[in-house]
């Protein structure tokens, strides 16, 4: 038997080192839901992204703007929370001219609404029927839609101009105008119909007659894809037990278009309660045509009051909403039904 020398380490017997060490932690094996769950985010973050900075903290801002007093000088100094009250809202409603405009803008709204949508309905329907040129007026009719709105209200205040107007001098040759009218600085103009005096906003109705021919194309398309959809045994059935094409048209055509022309009316009535550009552009607010959008961008301009501006603009909002909702709550259910 060896022994080690003295003064050597004791080595110590050891048995086969274990390969088995402590156990190790795992991740579960993804699932399929989980994936698709993952790859929904990553598709829906860039989106979500650009709607907090673009719609969502302006909407805040402006909504703190509101409730302070707020010059143009003092925006880049403000935090957010400065002295809150409900000044500015104080001073919209005090304002001159507030309930008027408020007025002015449902008149506008409601005109250039069903004007736009009824004249897309008659276009729609009467280049519905193949024939030589349609594609030809079909493309036509979109270009007040497609045109810049600068180029078209030029061509519209140049148009209607007293001094050298092409309305003007038709309506002298024509209709024996004794003197041109000046359509779009007018705010009231006496007609004699019947016997009768009536005077009528003439500026404002040219504007909504503008808001109806330039935005009636979008109307057009909506309404021509729809008939495009009808099936053609229907009114050939109409058609062979007798119906009229009034009839054919009330009974067959009009529901099919009824949830179409509903989306429609809601659609426009959105963007021209809050439309600026065309107004502006046209009369400036001026002569009857002071809408709440351009009161909005006055009182920002020419007060540099940003404060009173945010909260006309939320009053502008709210009433928007309201009048929503109760066209939702006394045609939404129809609608419904009807499609």
């Amino acid at each position: 038997m060896t022994t080690a020398p003295a003064g050597a380490p004791q080595r110590r017997a050891t048995g086969p080192r274990s390969t088995a060490g402590p156990a190790s932690r795992t991740s579960r094996p993804m699932t399929a839901s989980r994936r698709a769950n993952r790859a929904g985010l990553a598709f829906v973050s860039p989106t979500f992204v650009v709607v907090l900075v673009v719609v969502v903290l302006p909407i805040l801002w402006t909504v703190l703007l509101a409730f302070q007093k707020a010059k143009l000088v003092d925006i880049q100094g403000m935090g957010l929370f400065g002295h809150w009250s409900l000044d500015n809202f104080a001073q919209v409603f005090d304002s001159a001219g507030f309930w008027s405009s408020l007025t002015t803008t449902l008149l506008y709204t409601a005109g250039g609404t069903l004007g736009s949508v009824a004249l897309g309905l008659v276009a729609a329907l009467a280049l519905r029927k193949p024939f030589r040129g349609r594609g030809l007026l079909r493309a036509a009719m979109l270009l007040p839609y497609v045109a810049p709105v600068v180029a078209v209200a030029f061509v519209w205040e140049v148009a209607l101009s007293p001094q050298y107007g092409v309305v003007n001098d038709w309506g002298r040759r024509l209709f024996g105008w004794d003197h041109p009218i000046a359509f779009l600085s007018t705010r009231e103009y006496s007609v004699h119909l019947l016997g009768v005096h009536v005077d009528v906003p003439l500026a404002l109705l040219t504007v909504i007659a503008f808001e109806c021919w330039r935005y009636f194309p979008f109307a057009f398309l909506f309404i021509l894809a729809r008939l495009q959809a009808v099936p053609h045994t229907l009114e050939e059935a109409a058609k062979v037990d007798g119906a009229t094409p009034t009839q054919r048209f009330r009974h067959i055509l009009l529901p099919q278009l009824m949830p179409v022309i509903a989306l429609l009316c809601v659609l426009r009535f959105i963007m021209t309660f809050n439309k600026f550009d065309d107004v502006y552009l046209l009369t400036g607010g001026g002569a009857g045509t002071d809408v709440a959008a351009v009161r909005v961008y006055d009182f920002l301009t020419a007060r540099y009051d940003v404060g009173a501006a945010a909260a006309q603009a939320l009053v502008l909002a709210a009433s928007l909403m309201l009048l929503l909702g109760l066209y939702f709550k006394f045609f939404g259910n129809k609608v419904q039904e009807e499609s």
